[in-house]
């Protein structure tokens, strides 16, 4: 079958969204244990938001998702306790439209589409970056031009200065909930041009945490209010990392080998006076994977390879519903080649080609064991015009599915472009304005189509347009009172055709699946960060982060919920972070607000959702000893100890300690 690809005029949009961190290609400088980023001339010109460095540190977090709840236009979905899962959504626009990209591959889960970011510790990750339609590089897999959001996570890479051959650093982590979390990471110079890293992370709690459950009746009366311990949110996990890198005369390699193991109970919703549920996951994740770039000339081309096999063990021995005992086993294979060429000095064009092969076998009766081939190619182009930059690309996405036993489906063909463009009206560059439009497709997932206890073969698949404009004032100034100033203003129109949304069913592994139909969203994002030295070694900085989103169903005039806004989506949400650090003390709070929800599709008072906000703060201290930097971190989270629920029926942690000595050499 022979199908058109059509290009869309480049477009591609600047946006340094960098708070304090930047991409790997800043510089950062150390004034006394304080990091300031430097700005070059090359920013992202599509909006991004990232946290690095010293700043994830600052943030209570323990998990990638813990983190990202700082940035604007996200909404984290947490059921509740280290072991509970922990997904993302962006704009309102589901999980299964966010890519989430691990050194450079995106994670893959053709089961669900669900990726739990609460398995990703931030222990040895290095920058974390939000990206609102695709990334600021034409050069990037051919997938990567699929997602109407993405999430990067880099691991750290090994640097060495003269006469160091080593690195190594020993951390320890404890606190409430019996946390004990000890790691390790250990980085070795090999030769001048090779050089690799282990880390090594255990994870155990035993997730039992005192929660108050209240609940009031549509008409204002006390229905109950209880005081009870949280159960079965236990997890004993362990994660092994093994990178290497190598530089070559004209370009660079990377290979990584991952694997996660877990052992944790599914803590269960609160109702009916249930307070302990029969739910236990194992899951093993593993993957290797390998990275080639390379530059000839004014041609540059970067190819991924990667094989991953998941293993998820679900078990349900609750007395009041049926026995379940499975073994789901998901493979991935995909490969990608990416390839740019310098036409002229400020314009460039890339063309990827990403094949893709996924299937999943289950000791289900009458499951039809799916593959699904998918194939990706992608054109772009970008082009600097000094005032003006933008950027432009096409992705033709080919899903061909066979399933045992029946008629295979009909293979899906659909083609989305994306522009981008942003401008610099001011010759100091410090104000842009910036726009892009994009169309996004998915495909629904193997549970959401052929799952025998949930699936729903109807299921039609999703398509996203995006519309954003926004503007951004940047402005550093090293020495001055005011270090750095930064605000940015977005505003974007999002509608997402044949919805899928997904709803746990009882039990929280399962979910049941549903098209809403049309979805219309919009929402602004706004964006502040101010550093100020009122005196020497003194740096103070305050980050404020806002979001208003409307996301209502727009599908059928004479559905109930009608113009409704759609489940779990709040109209309004933000943070604060607040942090001074000076001689190597550090003190940093933060205060996290999301608004009234509706937890079902009809906005009336028995589906009402209480807003809630938690504080945090935290207090460190380095010191050095020679040549070992050894640092102490006292957290306390949920400061003012606030029962709050993320997801309806399931209560989140009262106030709770975390303590952190890491020795580093």
């Amino acid at each position: 079958m022979t199908h058109h690809l059509k290009m869309s005029i480049v477009a591609f949009c600047l946006f340094p969204g960098m708070s304090m961190a930047e991409e790997q290609k800043d510089s950062t400088h150390l004034l006394r244990e304080v990091v300031i980023t430097a700005h070059q001339p090359n920013r992202d010109i599509i909006p991004v938001q990232t946290l690095s460095g010293e700043e994830l540190t600052r943030l209570n977090s323990n998990s990638v998702a813990d983190a990202l709840r700082y940035f604007s236009g996200i909404q984290v979905k947490d059921y509740g306790g280290v072991g509970g899962i922990k997904t993302v959504n962006i704009r309102s626009m589901g999980t299964n439209h966010t890519g989430v990209v691990y050194d450079g591959v995106e994670l893959g889960n053709a089961q669900n589409g669900q990726i739990d970011l609460g398995q990703f510790s931030l222990d040895n990750i290095e920058a974390i970056s939000l990206y609102n339609g695709q990334k600021s590089e034409i050069l990037q897999p051919a997938k990567d031009f699929g997602s109407a959001g993405s999430i990067y996570m880099r691991t750290r890479a090994p640097h060495f200065d003269e006469n160091e051959t080593y690195h190594a650093r020993a951390a320890v982590r404890f606190g409430s909930f019996d946390l004990l979390n000890p790691s390790a990471l250990i980085e070795l110079k090999l030769s001048e041009r090779v050089s690799a890293s282990l880390s090594a992370e255990w994870l155990n709690s035993s997730g039992k945490y005192k929660f108050r459950y209240r609940r009031v009746t549509p008409a204002g009366e006390l229905a109950y209010d209880t005081t009870a311990v949280r159960q079965n949110g236990d997890i004993n996990a362990t994660r092994i990392e093994f990178n290497a890198h190598g530089a070559l005369n004209n370009g660079s390699w990377t290979f990584k080998a991952y694997n996660y193991n877990s052992e944790r109970g599914v803590p269960g919703a609160i109702v009916n006076n249930v307070w302990r549920r029969g739910e236990r996951v194992w899951d093993t994740n593993s993957f290797v994977q390998g990275r080639y770039t390379a530059s000839f000339g004014k041609f540059t081309t970067l190819n991924n390879i990667k094989y991953a096999f998941y293993r998820t063990h679900y078990v349900n021995n609750d007395d009041k519903q049926v026995k379940v005992d499975n073994l789901y086993r998901q493979k991935e294979i995909y490969f990608s080649s990416a390839n740019e060429l310098g036409i002229l000095e400020n314009w460039s064009m890339s063309a990827s080609y990403d094949l893709m092969w996924n299937t999943l076998d289950a000791d289900v009766y009458g499951f039809v064991k799916p593959d699904r081939l998918s194939q990706y190619l992608s054109v772009a182009t970008a082009i600097d015009l000094d005032r003006i930059k933008a950027q432009a690309s096409g992705l033709l996405t080919l899903i061909h599915d066979k399933i045992k036993g029946q008629e295979s489906p009909r293979d899906k063909h659909v083609l989305t472009p994306a522009i981008f463009l942003n401008g610099y009206p001011l010759r100091n560059r410090d104000f842009s304005i910036r726009v892009f439009y994009k169309k996004s497709f998915r495909m629904p997932t193997f549970n959401d189509l052929y799952y025998a206890d949930m699936g729903n073969s109807k299921l039609t698949p999703e398509h996203v347009t995006q519309y954003n404009a926004g503007l951004l004032y940047d402005h550093s100034s090293t020495g001055a009172f005011i270090a750095a100033a930064r605000m940015s203003i977005d505003c974007y129109y999002n509608k997402v055709k044949d919805k899928i949304v997904a709803y746990p069913k009882g039990q929280q592994f399962r979910w049941t699946m549903l098209n809403l139909g049309l979805v219309d969203i919009r929402g602004l994002d706004a964006t502040a960060l101010l550093t100020v030295n009122p005196a020497k070694e003194l740096y103070i900085t305050a980050r404020l982060q806002y979001t208003f989103q409307r996301a209502i169903d727009i599908t059928n005039p004479a559905d109930n919920y009608y113009r409704d806004q759609i489940p779990y989506i709040p109209r309004n949400s933000g943070s604060v972070v607040a942090n001074a650090q000076w001689r190597g003390w550090s003190l940093n709070y933060s205060w996290i607000y999301v608004g009234e929800r509706y937890n079902q599709q009809e906005n009336i008072r028995y589906n009402y959702t209480q807003p809630w906000y938690t504080s945090d703060i935290s207090l460190s201290k380095d010191l050095r000893i020679g040549k070992v930097v050894l640092r102490g971190l006292i957290e306390v989270n949920n400061l003012l100890s606030q029962d709050y629920d993320v997801i309806l029926n399931y209560p989140m942690p009262k106030r709770n300690y975390r303590f952190t000595i890491t020795a580093e050499i």
